[in-house]
């Protein structure tokens, strides 16, 4: 399938995790393999602005990675018009021994039906099955092509669905057992030709590419009769007319398909309900291929490297079905396991962008402007402008470098620039406020997720606190976590204001001492959830055990 891999960062993506998937998948390619950047969620206000300013389009959004039909490799089954012959639709089982079945189409492409094996099988050896003709009308068209014979008169574009006898008897016998409508299988005796046209409204089908004299013609042009000669005999002739029936007169209907974006899991119990051998695959709506049981055994994992993050609990849902190549990140150890040894890069810095810069540097990659820019951006986004106790020398140093290369004549009004773009205190609901930037930690058997908005004016967020405090409590109830905390980071005057639900006993207390007279916790000089949440919380629940 040659899928590419996906380079991603965590759910509910800032601009770190973006921007450093897009960085980190030019930097692959560069290096020649087949990488594509992909996000874990919608993109908050602060990234659109970054990457709509540097003209870069978002990347790909995965919403889980549990193998779906698109990992399967299908078989490339052809398939058939619902007017096409039993004979033409058995000339592919020939050709194709691993077919089992072909599905039959409409004339827009949509699976009407299905053939299997066993159908033409069952056609071959019924008893009288030639006289099922009679059940359905077959094209003249059809009729011709199977006995690869010439229509000397009548209309091809008209259909016959008569009884159909083969000419071997007396004059007398035959003319006693045809009547109008019929079809008679017949050799070069013009004598009984010219009987049976005076019928009226019958077939005749000529055996061993019979002559046909003027005279026989004429009568049946008057009579609006059909002459059709073959090369082959009569005993061959009557086998193949069986096979010049429609395959919508045969297909079993109707059809259990599948789509190319259902869960494995979900094809495989939908399979041993309906017991077939095999199933189309459509993509959005049209047949792209076959499955049968023995071909999801195997899915191609989707191979993936992690960005800005580490822990499964921020992963994409599914992670554990992938194959990680790489991780990528600034953050503490988490606890996703991998099948066997993997490169890891994981330094103290600022931002996972200040890492990627530096590996394109150390790999003397050349680096577009937009791609300076957007790590830049990701820079200040994640330490602040570099306010954040996060950040170290070498962010500041790969930051100025940047600004250069990405040509950003005023860094400092850039940032403000961005990091107003990102203060949606006035913008978003409430609700959407918890949810735009949460990162979910566990703490032994208590699961905690930690939301933060940076603002810029602190006396507006003041009056919007009793908002946000009723939206993270439904919140935490709705998502059923044990405790949910919202930091409303104010970039300039540098403290955070601590919003909580669901509080266990005292451990906030003594992660961050005493609330305010509000019931808040206000936390000068706090604006790194990473760096001066977590780890006080961590030592906290310590001390709790």
């Amino acid at each position: 399938m040659n899928k590419p891999v996906l380079i991603i960062g965590h759910q509910h993506p800032d601009t770190d995790s973006v921007c450093s998937a897009i960085a980190y998948a030019y930097l692959k390619k560069q290096q020649g393999w087949n990488a594509e950047p992909a996000r874990a969620g919608k993109l908050n206000p602060e990234t659109e602005f970054v990457l709509d300013y540097f003209k870069i389009p978002a990347p790909r959004l995965i919403n889980y990675f549990y193998p779906s039909l698109e990992d399967i490799r299908l078989l490339q089954a052809p398939a058939v018009g619902m007017q096409a012959t039993l004979r033409e639709a058995g000339k592919l089982f020939v050709e194709n021994p691993r077919l089992k079945s072909v599905p039959v189409l409409d004339t827009e492409g949509n699976v009407t039906g299905i053939i299997t094996v066993g159908d033409l099988a069952k056609r071959y050896y019924e008893e009288e099955s030639i006289k099922e003709l009679e059940d359905g009308s077959v094209s003249y068209a059809n009729i011709v092509s199977t006995l690869e014979g010439r229509l000397l008169c009548g209309d091809i574009g008209k259909t016959f669905s008569g009884k159909i006898k083969l000419g071997a008897s007396q004059a007398a016998t035959i003319l006693a057992d045809v009547a109008p409508g019929d079809m008679i299988i017949l050799g070069d005796r013009e004598d009984v030709q010219k009987e049976l046209l005076g019928i009226g409204g019958i077939c005749l089908v000529l055996t061993r590419n019979t002559d046909v004299s003027e005279e026989i013609i004429r009568l049946a042009e008057a009579r609006d009769d059909v002459i059709i000669v073959t090369p082959f005999d009569s005993y061959r002739t009557a086998r193949l007319i069986n096979q010049s029936i429609p395959a919508k007169l045969i297909m079993t209907s109707p059809v259990v398909c599948f789509n190319e974006t259902d869960l494995l899991a979900d094809v495989k119990e939908k399979i041993l309900s309906a017991k077939y051998v095999t199933y189309p695959v459509l993509r959005k709506g049209k047949y792209i291929g076959i499955i049968d049981r023995g071909m999801m055994l195997e899915p191609e994992r989707q191979q993936v490297i992690l960005v800005d993050h580490n822990e499964r609990s921020q992963a994409v849902e599914g992670i554990e079905e992938t194959q990680i190549l790489e991780i990528i990140d600034h953050h503490r150890l988490g606890g996703l396991t991998t099948g066997a040894p993997i490169y890891i890069r994981q330094e103290p810095v600022g931002s996972t962008a200040t890492i990627i810069a530096n590996m394109m540097w150390n790999h003397d990659i050349g680096m577009p402007p937009n791609i300076a820019g957007i790590l830049f951006a990701a820079m200040v986004s994640d330490t602040l402008y570099f306010r954040s106790p996060t950040t170290t020398e070498a962010d500041r140093a790969a930051a100025k470098r940047l600004a250069v290369q990405a040509g950003i004549e005023d860094p400092e009004d850039f940032a403000m620039q961005l990091l107003r773009a990102g203060s949606v205190l006035n913008t978003m609901a409430p609700a959407d406020i918890i949810r735009n930037d949460f990162k979910e930690f566990d703490f032994g058997d208590v699961r905690v997720t930690v939301s933060q908005i940076n603002i810029m004016d602190r006396q507006l967020a003041m009056e919007k606190l009793p908002e946000l405090q009723k939206a993270l409590d439904e919140f935490r109830k709705r998502e059923n976590y044990d405790m949910s905390l919202l930091m409303v980071t104010d970039v300039l005057g540098e403290a955070t204001d601590l919003l909580e639900a669901g509080c266990r006993d005292s451990v906030l207390d003594l992660a961050f001492g005493d609330r305010d007279a509000a019931g808040y916790y206000h936390l000068p000089g706090v604006l790194s959830r990473k760096k001066q949440v977590i780890p006080p919380l961590t030592e906290a629940f310590k001390k709790m055990d």
